[in-house]
């Protein structure tokens, strides 16, 4: 049988792509554009359609798309994809990590690489090489119902972040059996809608996109990230998927970009029912497509409506190419031509949850669970002789701890659950550490389990509040009147307020964001004094709802420094987060005092643990440009190290700033390091600075 050049593995994928481009008739190219939703009836879609993509489909429901698509007149393998945001999300079984929010609290972009070998080992036996993930929106208004989906408030960590999850991904070759195609989203300035609404209008400046909102998406697209997904939202009236500017002139052209670009769920199909932009499919498809979208997700009227558009001269067929060019780029790189794999459903399920897995996880929940307060009621002595009442809609619940993007939140419509067993929550965990008990009269102490649950995350849930709801701030009233010691802790999808007379009663207050299967033994451990607290916030949370948006990241300049009614501080500021130790900052030095823009600014910090036990630090390095020409942020970010030292030693942290990274958007738009004086700002949290060391860039 004839072997065509695009079938030939040992030849450079860029000749295989020309070659099998070339054998593609209008509707074959047209079909690899579409990604349709993998629930409906398959033989009716490839032959109708040709679809290039699939997604919402795992393991046995695959095999029958995977041999159609094989079967084909050009044997052209499917791409397919699934929300993989935490972990394997909607296979049963699967190992669960903490969320975007959750993870980032470790500071630790080691453990959120591993999370990406963990989630890819575990995906492709399942029959997907494709993840949704990382997010890289900006977590600036808390209401928003996606915040647990991001890193946080901090473009730097952001970035770091992201790369590192896009390492564990894909790791250093694509074509590996164990590695899947990242996807960085949603691009851009999704989540700085107003009053927090999911995909409403966005009112961002391109100046403020440059200096916050692009950096990390710029970053993880030169450092290779395969693939990119449009936001739902518009800005200045041009929906994300038809914003030519961004997606072509700034992602593909300055960037270089080269992987594929794909649109969130029906966003080419809102272009005509929602934003109501394009009169017509075939309008809609011309708008994306010469705005630069590669793959159209869940808008199956793309197909009819991008043929017409091209038979009527509307549409270059070379802009089809184009995108076409891409897909199968990615299909080849991703060994997709090669793997004659089918799912195993068997070899999946054996993959999934392993103990070197759940492992990871669990060292994920430890690290990521801060303590927001203390007053020395922690660590609880003696646990095994402790009698503990466990109150609270979260004290048993795998769905709430484990999160959005989780089989049992409804999300993808998945109705499965994952098996009980896999779940430690704080009532299995507590259970083996104290003595649990029903009745708080017999206590030694309260541990109140609160939070939120699925009908407060996630797209199109939004909150107007940030309050407890449904009871929970009546049952820690009552929990404070029985005037037994308590501690409150706080399992949420998103930073949640606490009525101030229990906050300000409780004697100990512990935050989890979604902490995943392992977050109830990570818990119980905190209690019981097995695990020393290093969680460190990466947003702010505030006092009141009504101080949204209260990121660190302020502009300088306004009249006052207050609201007549409240302060414009944070209750717990980004970077915050309390241990079992006590750390003091000895001294700081800088290498020199005078930096040109092209060196690097290595700081030295010398830090004690002053406390009885072993514990981390995350030292915290900030920089405040002292004048600008055009006015910036009062200081950001630009280091951080997380050093374990022991009991009564010193250990110092090596933080290396790049001094191109001081460095401005000015009024033109333009990124620019401006030469002047800067202030270096080390300390425990963005408030909470200990030391600060003036430097000059030349």
């Amino acid at each position: 049988m004839e072997k065509f050049p695009y079938q030939d593995a040992s030849l450079p994928v860029e000749r295989r792509v020309e070659d099998l481009l070339g054998r593609m008739t209008l509707e074959e190219k047209v079909g690899q554009m579409c990604q349709l939703d993998g629930r409906v009836n398959l033989e009716q879609e490839f032959q109708e359609k040709h679809p290039g993509s699939l997604l919402q489909i795992l393991g046995e429901d695959c095999k029958k798309a995977i041999e159609l698509a094989r079967s084909s007149r050009l044997g052209i393998p499917l791409l397919l994809g699934v929300d993989a945001i935490h972990g394997h999300s909607f296979w049963p079984g699967a190992t669960i990590f903490p969320t975007q929010l959750g993870i980032s609290s470790s500071w630790n972009a080691e453990l959120i690489e591993e999370m990406g070998r963990v989630t890819a080992r575990e995906m492709r036996n399942t029959g997907v090489a494709w993840t949704f993930s990382p997010v890289l929106c900006i977590a600036r208004d808390l209401r928003w119902g996606r915040v647990g989906e991001t890193f946080g408030e901090d473009p730097l960590l952001i970035g770091d972040f992201a790369i590192a999850l896009i390492r564990g991904l894909q790791g250093e070759n694509l074509s590996s059996p164990d590695k899947v195609l990242a996807c960085a989203k949603h691009f851009t300035g999704y989540s700085e809608t107003q009053g927090g609404r999911d995909a409403s209008e966005a009112d961002i400046s391109m100046r403020k996109l440059h200096s916050y909102f692009l950096p990390p998406f710029e970053r993880a697209a030169r450092a290779g990230v395969g693939s990119f997904m449009t936001g739902y939202q518009s800005m200045e009236g041009v929906p994300m998927t038809a914003n030519r500017t961004l997606l072509r002139k700034v992602l593909k052209e300055e960037w270089g970009f080269e992987g594929l670009l794909v649109t969130d769920w029906n966003n080419v199909g809102t272009l005509v029912t929602g934003q109501k932009i394009a009169p017509d499919y075939k309008h809609a498809a011309k708008i994306a497509v010469e705005a630069g979208n590669d793959l159209i997700m869940s808008t199956p009227q793309f197909y009819q409506g991008c043929l017409d558009a091209v038979r009527e001269g509307m549409l270059d067929e070379a802009l089809i190419d184009e995108a076409v060019r891409r897909i199968l780029s990615v299909k080849f790189r991703l060994g997709l031509f090669e793997d004659d794999r089918y799912p195993d459903p068997d070899a999946a399920d054996r993959a999934a949850g392993t103990p070197e897995h759940r492992a990871a996880a669990l060292t994920a929940a430890r690290e990521s669970l801060i303590l927001l307060k203390n007053d020395g009621l922690l660590p609880v002595r003696n646990a095994k002789q402790v009698k503990v009442c466990l109150v609270g809609p979260n004290a048993d619940n795998p769905i709430n701890q484990c999160g959005d993007w989780s089989l049992g939140t409804g999300q993808a419509n998945v109705p499965k659950q994952h098996p009980r067993r896999c779940t430690v929550t704080p009532k299995d965990a507590l259970a083996e550490k104290f003595i649990l008990v029903d009745n708080p009269g017999e206590a030694d102490m309260i541990v109140a389990a609160v939070g939120d649950q699925p009908k407060y995350w996630g797209e199109f849930k939004s909150t107007a509040t940030l309050e407890l709801q449904d009871g929970q701030n009546q049952l820690l009233t009552e929990v404070a009147d029985t005037n037994k010691p308590f501690v409150i802790a706080v399992i949420s999808s998103k930073p949640v307020l606490l009525p101030a007379a229990v906050r300000e009663k409780a004697n100990a207050i512990i935050q989890q964001f979604s902490p995943g299967m392992l977050g109830g033994q990570a818990l119980a451990e905190a209690l019981a004094g097995e695990l020393n607290p290093s969680g460190r916030l990466t947003v702010s949370i505030p006092y009141h709802v009504g101080q949204q948006p209260i990121y660190y990241m302020q502009p300088r300049g306004q009249h006052g420094d207050r609201y007549a009614d409240l302060t414009q501080q944070p209750l717990y500021p980004f970077g915050y987060g309390l241990g079992y130790s006590e750390f003091e900052y000895e001294s700081v030095t800088t290498d020199r005092t005078v930096y040109g823009p092209e060196d690097f600014i290595k700081v030295l910090v010398s830090v004690r643990n002053t406390g009885k036990r072993d514990g981390v630090e995350v030292v915290q390095a900030y920089v405040s440009d002292e004048v600008t020409s055009a006015t910036w942020v009062d200081q950001e970010l630009k280091g951080y190290a997380r050093i374990r030292i022991p009991a009564g030693e010193t250990r110092t942290a090596v933080i290396v700033i790049p001094a191109s990274s001081c460095s401005i958007v000015n009024a033109a738009g333009e990124r620019v390091v401006e030469p002047g004086e800067f202030e270096l700002r080390i300390g425990k949290s963005s408030r909470n600075i200990l030391h600060r060391v003036k430097f000059v860039i030349r």
